[in-house]
């Protein structure tokens, strides 16, 4: 990563404090290669095969997280970028909000990360069939191309809003 050190240091150095999400998407550095970030299935931040245990840097890596159009998810800051592999999505949406009934009602939903999103045109909601299964998985756009997974427990709360609207796919 550079002459400004390597894995963790240099990468939270990068990042800088603050909260919320980054302008990852204005940033072009270049590729600093792979350094053991991954994303589990189940929401674990993992460096190096172990899990990240502390939410602040949980959190401030999800802030500078970006997914580019090569498929990719890289943590990126304003000097460099670094592999962060994803297993499913990167985010799980753990909370849910709903206000209004029928075709007026609106859904919020909180991630893990605590970010917060109102289903809309942004922030569309999708199901993907899964293959082994046949059952749907539910996602919920964040921001750029990063998805959250939306969890069992609030996918059971989500079902019994869905409303039939005829000739909407």
């Amino acid at each position: 990563m550079g002459e400004r050190g390597s894995g963790l240091e240099a990468l939270l150095a990068a990042a800088g404090e603050g909260t919320g999400p980054r302008p990852v998407e204005q940033w072009n550095p270049p590729y600093c290669g792979d350094i053991g970030l991954a994303i589990r299935a189940d929401g674990t931040w993992m460096y190096q095969g172990s899990p990240i245990g502390r939410i602040g840097l949980v959190k401030l890596f999800a802030s500078i997280l970006r997914k580019d159009e090569d498929g990719r998810t890289y943590l990126v800051t304003p000097v460099e970028k670094v592999d962060c592999h994803v297993a499913d999505a990167p985010f799980l949406a753990v909370d849910m909000a709903v206000t209004g009934a029928g075709a007026d009602q609106m859904v919020t939903f909180r991630t893990n990360v605590d970010d917060v999103v109102m289903v809309d045109a942004a922030h569309p909601l999708r199901f993907v069939e899964q293959a082994s299964s046949g059952g749907l998985k539910p996602y919920v756009r964040v921001r750029g191309r990063l998805d959250a997974l939306v969890t069992r427990a609030v996918y059971a709360d989500l079902v019994p809003l869905a409303i039939d609207r005829e000739g909407v796919p």
